[in-house]
């Protein structure tokens, strides 16, 4: 079988068959993408954390967890191209992995790496024309939400107890900043906060995910930050990148345009 050699987002050297038909995503927001592309046959195995689409978590192999993968059951399904995340895979797993099958890394810490992330999946997927359009699609779109927050400042938790923010180098912070937030965190990945008095941001989010933030947190986080204005966010419309990140436009628009 002919295959092709691609240079992945960790600098992997990769050799993928030229017409990949078995496709395994080690990803939530990777097998999304992988739909919205039309993938629907092609995709013969997801983690148990891809919920989207819904109709695939009835009809795919699950392959174990974002950070706990079934090796002998990935390599068992005979995949043409696994397609993964330095963040959410482990070192270990992938290194398993990849003596056995054909694997695709990604590293999305920006707005720009995302775009590039995408724009990797149409070359090596042979989706260039769907890719490029929902990357014009996605630039159009942000460019207009880029005064969305008016440079205010937001502490951005996905995490309870203990609490844990979003840092700098983070793509959620690329996504708070991409859409004119400040982020107050200046730490860099995700720290855990001991002393919360020596914030003082505008704003602080809750997302819905890692830790499931929800209408009774409210009322604590509001204590401990008096001054500010504290919101439930869907940790989806910034943390996933691909296809979500065009679900997201309007979804940023319609929560911060009057607030």
């Amino acid at each position: 079988m002919t295959q092709r050699r691609f240079i992945d987002q960790m600098g992997r050297e990769v050799h993928i068959p030229n017409t990949p038909v078995k496709i395994v995503s080690l990803v939530p927001s990777i097998t999304e993408l992988l739909h919205f592309l039309g993938f629907d046959k092609e995709v013969v195995g997801i983690t148990k954390f891809c919920i989207h689409p819904k109709k695939w978590q009835e009809t795919k192999q699950r392959i174990g967890g974002t950070k706990n993968l079934n090796i002998q059951n990935i390599i068992a399904l005979e995949p043409d191209i696994v397609i993964g995340n330095k963040e959410e895979n482990t070192r270990e797993d992938i290194s398993a992995l990849e003596k056995k099958v054909p694997i695709w890394m990604s590293e999305i810490n920006s707005f720009n790496d995302a775009l590039g992330f995408i724009n990797c999946m149409g070359l090596v997927l042979k989706k260039e024309d769907n890719c490029r359009d929902l990357i014009q699609s996605l630039k159009h779109g942000y460019k207009e939400l880029i005064h969305l927050g008016k440079g205010r400042e937001v502490l951005y938790f996905i995490w309870n107890d203990p609490p844990y923010i979003a840092g700098k180098g983070t793509f959620i912070s690329a996504m708070l900043e991409q859409i004119g937030f400040v982020n107050a965190c200046k730490e860099e990945r995700y720290p855990s906060i001991d002393n919360l008095s020596e914030y003082s941001p505008a704003l602080v989010f809750l997302s819905s995910e890692p830790f499931p933030f929800g209408n009774k947190h409210l009322s604590e986080y509001q204590k401990r930050f008096p001054n500010a204005d504290v919101i439930l966010v869907d940790g989806e419309m910034f943390s996933w990148y691909g296809s979500r990140m065009l679900d997201a436009i309007p979804y940023f628009n319609n929560k911060f345009k009057d607030s």
